[in-house]
């Protein structure tokens, strides 16, 4: 006989782990898309051999409009009060991971050998239908995390489950597709061919194989999605009215100005950029640096998995660590670790022994990784508090507006990040028409130099953004929490006088 649930006072299932796996799940599922957006830049770097200047400005223009689709589509699910049998979110979730599926392999359409014009237009009209499908998948399912418990402890599970959910995504792209898609050169005599001026062997990326890899992960992404679809249970009414909107029009002015005033969201928010900004951006820089420098492409997944790791080592205890210190103080201390690996990893490109060079980068990479365990463990959460905040301070709950608009700027930074490390990257001599194949050695130590400086930069801008301009500790959180938990527990008497009378 098949055990009842555990039911809560709302007769909906008790919260439990089946909730953490579930929305672990859709993490998944939006990162075995999200993570080949590094790989975009070095496929149409690399194997279309694009011009950096020119894929620069592509790569703004298509991340423009990607922040602006985010607020219009967070504020469509805000607005919209039709019933779905799935459910309002699960319901546009469903829609974008059937759409990352063809979204997903359209921006690696292979044609190497066409003209600049057709790969410019590829490249616009392939990222602007995978960005539409992610956008419609991930911005309900963010703002999801609210909608499934409204418990501040419970809300840092979730956030510590999808940062597991997400690093699980990311690593299986970072870590099999070097394998899959580069590949040594030989002559025909069976011998390596080597670069003259680093003295690494020659190293090819086999763009095909990124087309077809990119639709194996979409469906492996769609299948995540749908578990969480069918495990995960919303316990806040999604359709309910939000506490102090008039129902009038969306102003996506007055959404912003809200926005700004929210010194949480904006803390969490300039803390994301800075990580999109900095390390994320480093992505095509690190690549070409492990193909040409140190010579080994297909290492270059498996040495990033070593800055995801340490956030294992705080999966156990970061429950523990957010009753005892506060979200926002356990962030603060993490980072500046990270810090400090930020400034290790300046030494490497000092050292002339490749192979110690290579060591003490990883050391660098380990002490950055160590403390942005804490972080990711709970950064989700700090949207779901912030969201809170604006209907603490403003009296609006706007869950898909908010988290659209932190998506905004998120998006920007990933495109503004990526494109300005292209252009830097040309400035220090990287030429797009000799591939990997044939860079100069002082080019291949200059993206040393670049990758270094850009995961201290990422450390940095995220300590301002946290342990600066967030201002929500622990005891502002607790005080927080309680005032709204009094405010909805007098909201049902209010109502029923207003009837009475």
């Amino acid at each position: 006989m098949k055990k009842a649930p555990v039911l809560d006072a709302n007769g909906k299932r008790k919260f439990g782990m089946l909730d953490k796996l579930a929305y672990a799940a859709g993490d998944i599922g939006c990162n075995m898309s999200f993570g080949l957006k590094g790989t975009v830049q070095t496929f149409w770097l690399v194997y279309m051999t694009m011009e950096t200047g020119l894929l620069s400005l592509l790569l703004l223009l298509v991340q423009a409009w990607d922040a602006i689709n985010d607020p219009i589509i967070g504020a469509l699910i805000d607005a919209d009060q039709r019933k779905y049998k799935m459910g309002k979110f699960k319901t546009y979730i469903f829609i974008g991971a059937l759409g990352l599926i063809i979204g997903g392999a359209a921006v690696f359409l292979p044609f190497p050998n066409a003209d600049v014009w057709l790969k410019a237009v590829l490249f616009i009209v392939g990222y602007v239908i995978w960005d539409a499908a992610y956008t419609m998948a991930n911005v309900p399912y963010g703002s999801m995390l609210s909608l499934v418990t409204d418990d501040p402890s419970e809300r840092a599970q979730l956030s510590t489950w999808r940062s597991i959910g997400s690093m699980v995504g990311n690593m299986l792209p970072s870590i099999l597709l070097p394998f899959l898609i580069w590949k040594d050169v030989y002559d025909e005599a069976g011998n390596p061919v080597m670069n003259e001026e680093t003295g690494k062997q020659v190293q090819t990326l086999l763009g095909d194989r990124v087309f077809l890899a990119a639709l194996i992960m979409g469906f492996i992404g769609f299948a995540f999605f749908m578990f969480m679809i069918k495990k995960i249970t919303i316990r806040v009414d999604e359709y309910s009215v939000k506490t102090g909107e008039s129902g009038g029009k969306f102003n996506v002015i007055s959404a912003m100005g809200n926005f700004m005033k929210n010194r949480p969201a904006v803390g969490a928010t300039v803390a994301a950029m800075g990580m999109f900004l900095g390390m994320q951006s480093a992505t095509s820089a690190t690549t070409v640096m492990f193909a040409t420098y140190f010579g080994q492409a297909q290492l270059s997944g498996v040495v990033m998995l070593i800055g995801f790791l340490p956030m294992f080592l705080f999966i156990p205890f970061i429950k523990k660590l957010v009753d005892k210190y506060g979200k926002k103080e356990a962030s603060v201390g993490g980072m500046l670790v990270s810090i400090v690996g930020g400034v290790v990893m300046m030494i490497f490109p000092l050292i002339q022994n490749v192979d110690v060079a290579l060591i003490v980068y990883m050391i660098g990479l380990v002490f950055f990784g160590i403390g942005m365990g804490v972080y990711t463990c709970v950064s989700w959460a700090l949207m779901a508090d912030a969201i809170d905040y604006a209907e603490w301070k403003f009296g609006k709950r706007e869950e898909g507006t908010v988290y659209a608009l932190h998506s905004f700027f998120r998006k920007l930074a990933q495109g503004v990040g990526p494109s300005i490390v292209l252009l830097l990257m040309g400035a220090l001599g990287y030429v797009s028409e000799l591939g990997t194949e044939g860079q100069s050695f002082q080019t291949s130590h200059n993206m040393c130099w670049l990758v270094a400086g850009l995961y201290l930069f990422s450390a940095l801008i995220q300590f301002v953004g946290v342990g600066i301009i967030f201002n929500l500790d622990k005891k502002t959180l607790a005080t927080m929490n309680e005032e709204l938990a009094a405010k909805h527990a007098e909201a049902p008497a209010v109502e029923s006088v207003s009837e009475e009378a």
